[in-house]
């Protein structure tokens, strides 16, 4: 018999509808390692997040990041809460875990859902599939600045935000985008910057893409400005199939892509740390959503779709090849949560998962 391999996971909730989606793709796994022997997950959930917050002035343990470099992989929920600020909340853990573990590489991708309408109307007739690769170690959330001269008075006050763009953090994105479009049925990488405003920065993103396209003759580039992107998403998607970009472009291209796809309930995203000296986090995009947080509500198809992408990391192709097709037996069934047009709650789309692994 062989051995079952056992994954240790570190579950962070953390705020809002991240509780209730965490929850519902836990579920789904422990099913899904259920029909197997082969491998099974053992988990440990932290509280972390804004009411942590609350209780200790601190986002995530002072230890936090020693308590999580041992696992296998971290699954997260959604950080956020209005009783404070965004980018406490954020840098205090989500971005603190993302940098400290140089998680450099973020993956989004881009899946048009039977059963599910676009409003976009080539999605009808049209095949479209792409996924959305962010540079996600520097570029415009490197936190590079700060604030100063608040001693002029009112009105005085001067911030500085300064983006920071490397050959190497360039490089390994870029490189990375080249070899997932090797794997794709349309081998072709969309570079995206801004470099006719930003001259330094992303100039030298764009010298980089060129050096690196060289050594991929087989894959077809093209270098497009954000603004033109942003149409090309709604005008052309189908000429899409790897977009690389900054942390911030491709973070605003990621959201537009999943909200042409239906919602941004069903997006998936991972953060790897492609050397695997740290844990890659995976997490659904939505945030937490505080106005339906609690109610039963939330579409847990994004966490579980980030589930599935957390299996692809663990060299199980095939069970997660197994939970995308649960997703999207359910979802061309139409049992739908409320942002995609449906009735059902988070746990209604929980079990019918489960019941699709099972049949």
């Amino acid at each position: 018999m062989p051995e079952t391999r056992t994954f240790r996971i570190a579950a962070i909730p953390a705020d809002g509808v991240g509780r209730e989606v965490v929850a519902s793709g836990r579920a789904v796994l422990d099913a899904l390692a259920d029909t197997s022997e082969a491998f099974a997950f053992d988990w440990q959930e932290f509280d972390w997040g804004s009411d942590y917050y609350a209780r200790t002035g601190k986002m995530m343990a002072d230890d936090g990041l020693e308590q999580l470099k041992d696992f296998d992989a971290i699954y997260f929920g959604a950080v956020g809460w209005p009783t404070v600020p965004d980018h406490i909340s954020l840098w205090g853990l989500r971005l603190r875990i993302c940098q400290s573990f140089d998680q450099w590489a973020n993956v989004r991708p881009v899946h048009f859902m039977p059963g599910i309408t676009s409003p976009l109307r080539k999605a009808d007739d049209t095949e479209l599939d792409w996924v959305v690769v962010r540079e996600n170690s520097e570029g415009e959330y490197a936190g590079l600045g700060g604030r100063n001269l608040a001693g002029r008075g009112p009105g005085g006050e001067v911030a500085v935000q300064s983006a920071l763009f490397t050959e190497v953090g360039c490089e390994r994105i870029i490189r990375f985008a080249f070899d997932l479009a090797r794997t794709r049925t349309r081998r072709k990488v969309s570079s995206v910057t801004k470099s006719n405003a930003q001259q330094y920065g992303m100039v030298l993103w764009d010298d980089v893409f060129k050096r690196v396209a060289a050594d991929y003759p087989d894959v077809e580039t093209e270098s497009v400005l954000v603004d033109a992107m942003s149409a090309k998403f709604v005008l052309h998607p189908e000429d899409l199939s790897v977009v690389v970009a900054s942390n911030l472009n491709a973070d605003i291209l990621s959201d537009l892509g999943s909200a042409l796809a239906g919602s941004l309930g069903l997006a998936a995203s991972a953060n790897l740390n492609p050397e695997r000296r740290f844990p890659s986090m995976f997490e659904p995009v939505h945030g937490s959503a505080p106005d339906i947080a609690g109610q039963g509500l939330a579409n847990p198809i994004g966490a579980v779709g980030s589930a599935a992408l957390m299996l692809d990391h663990f060299g199980l192709p095939d069970q997660a090849a197994r939970l995308n097709k649960a997703i999207e037996t359910v979802t061309g069934a139409s049992i739908l949560t409320r942002d995609v047009g449906g009735t059902a709650t988070t746990d209604d789309v929980t079990k019918a998962l489960i019941d699709a692994l099972n049949n």
